[in-house]
């Protein structure tokens, strides 16, 4: 097991920026960018991608259901070739709160729309024509003037990360997925996570240590135990951004 560590920022100020390349210049391997009522993902990126030569990039997640699968392939593309290869695609479907009340975007079928999304984008990155027929999309529409059409951009590998806690998900990312983001996580329960993950991957011809795991882990020094366990246990109790550290590697 190789240990990385990352860090996790809302980069829309300079002192956010200088925080990434100073962390670059420590050795922290990645930073992850949140996504949830705020400022989007995807572009403060592009800016770290500019500024920094050697600091992983990682949306830590983009949300399911405001962008068609090909976007996200397009946007994961470009800045794939921004940073040179740095890019980590996290993805999840955040919940309904957001998706029926920010983006006014129904909330169903979770499960099959990760599935449907992460194999568009793997067409896409790996320069296939793109022509699917699944239960959610239907690529090009039927009945319509729509072509399959392939990708200007050159066939690039971009590793997807997908940030999954119910069983059913955790084995869908055992099965599709690069790697794994954990929220809520405690080491003595780490079973409840990674069995389904060793299953789906069993059932894909994998095994877990195929996947890179990520979880979160938050820290604080003080001498207020009980009021600082009492924190972080609400805040776990709604996730909005996964912090990201260890990453367990084959």
């Amino acid at each position: 097991m190789t240990l990385h560590v990352g860090i996790v920022v809302t980069p829309y100020s300079e002192d956010s920026f200088e925080l990434v390349r100073q962390a670059e210049k420590l050795g922290i391997q990645s930073v992850w960018v949140p996504e949830f009522w705020a400022g989007d993902a995807l572009t403060p990126l592009g800016y770290l991608a500019a500024t920094t030569s050697s600091i992983r990039l990682g949306t830590g997640i983009v949300q399911l259901g405001p962008r068609s699968p090909a976007l996200l392939a397009m946007s994961a593309l470009s800045l794939q070739a921004l940073s040179c290869g740095r890019f980590l695609l996290g993805i999840g479907t955040s919940g309904p709160q957001v998706m029926e009340g920010w983006h006014g975007v129904r909330f169903d079928r979770p499960l099959r729309r990760t599935r449907e999304t992460i194999e568009i984008i793997r067409m896409i990155t790996r320069g296939e024509r793109l022509e699917y027929h699944g239960e959610i999309f239907q690529l090009p529409l039927p009945d319509s003037e729509g072509r399959s059409i392939r990708s200007l951009m050159p066939p690039t590998h971009v590793p997807i990360y997908v940030a999954s806690l119910g069983p059913a998900n955790l084995r869908l990312t055992g099965q599709l997925a690069d790697g794994w983001i954990g929220n809520s996580f405690f080491p003595e329960t780490a079973d409840v996570f990674f069995e389904p993950i060793r299953q789906g991957a069993a059932q894909a011809g994998r095994v877990i240590e195929n996947l890179d795991l990520t979880v979160a882990v938050s820290l604080e020094f003080t001498d207020e135990v009980d009021a600082a366990a009492r924190r972080h246990a609400t805040a776990l109790a709604r996730p909005a951004g996964p912090p990201l550290s260890p990453r367990a590697a084959g």
